[in-house]
């Protein structure tokens, strides 16, 4: 196929739309930040080109000619192109300057998310990131299809083929009512005196369950209750209907007038928090960064707790 030569600049297409909005060849000179007798030449090289009249000059003024009525509106939508072309390669020059879409996991989102809002917009304030909540198969398969650009999840489960950046360790307690024969204990708690019965655990499909069922065995599991949240466990275990692992990052929202008690285990059962990303991913060097900044957030988090 041959390439045609366009004779005729997006400048020009610039001068002429001006022309157009402003009504005067003075005033689009003005707009431009160019001289008058500038923008005329290249407009009537423009006319040339395109062999024929855009703009009919009279004792009253600038109005378009029939053909500047057909040919200005399409300009416009060739300059929308152009801006539009720019505005991606600034993207995939700076991500941080563009819109990301990010999955996050949910025994994730609702502790570390709000948290992150400020620190993000101080450190990127042209990001814009559109979450998505989901449990980690699902977003895994949405970072392989190409409808995520990165994911927060722990790297304990089964991710594929991805770059992980880790932000941190988040370690789990055990919680137990206050009633709980282990509520009175002090000090660290050997994992082998976990009680063998009333574990509560996430529904199937839960990342947090599988990390949990590494630790605790599947003999020990309750299957006959179970939850979509860590809110609804940590109700349940302050009801005194069992015990449950408590992440580190949880613990402000999910116990804050001490209704559970908390007791740190030996080994320390714990999951690794990542942002996550295509290996083909070509903004990279941007993740990275992003993940530096929410990677302080989650510490102040977990310092807290």
């Amino acid at each position: 196929m041959d390439l045609l030569a366009h004779p005729y600049t997006l400048r020009q297409l610039q001068y002429a739309v001006a022309v157009a909005d402003t009504g005067g060849f003075r005033k689009a000179a003005e707009h431009c930040q160019v001289s008058q007798p500038a923008l005329s030449a290249q407009l009537a090289q423009l006319e040339e080109v395109l062999s024929t009249s855009l703009f009919e000059r009279g004792p009253k003024g600038i109005r378009l000619t029939a053909a500047g009525e057909v040919l200005i509106p399409q300009f416009r939508r060739v300059l929308k192109e152009a801006d539009q072309v720019e505005g991606e390669a600034r993207r995939l020059g700076d991500p941080l300057s563009s819109t990301l879409r990010i999955g996050v996991i949910p025994t994730l989102s609702p502790y570390l998310l709000p948290r992150l809002v400020a620190p993000l917009a101080k450190a990127h304030p042209a990001l814009r990131i559109r979450w998505q909540e989901d449990r980690t198969l699902s977003l895994r398969r949405a970072l392989e299809d190409g409808a995520l650009d990165a994911a927060l999840v722990a790297v304990e489960s089964n991710l594929g083929e991805v770059v992980v950046d880790v932000l941190g360790r988040d370690p789990f307690f055990l919680a137990v009512p206050k009633d709980h024969p282990l509520a009175t204990g002090r000090g660290v708690l050997p994992i082998s005196e976990v009680p063998e019965q009333g574990m509560l655990l996430l529904a199937e499909g839960h990342c947090l369950r599988e990390q949990a069922l590494q630790y605790c065995g599947s003999a020990l599991v309750d299957s006959t209750v179970e939850s979509t949240s860590l809110s609804t466990l940590a109700q349940m275990v302050a009801g005194g209907l069992g015990v449950t692992f408590l992440p580190s990052i949880a613990v402000g929202q999910e116990n804050p007038h001490g209704r559970l008690v908390l007791r740190r285990l030996d080994p320390e059962p714990h999951r690794t928090v990542a942002l996550v990303w295509r290996p083909t991913s070509t903004i990279g060097r941007g993740l990275r960064s992003l993940a530096r900044t929410m990677g302080k957030s989650l510490s102040e988090v977990l310092s807290q707790n």
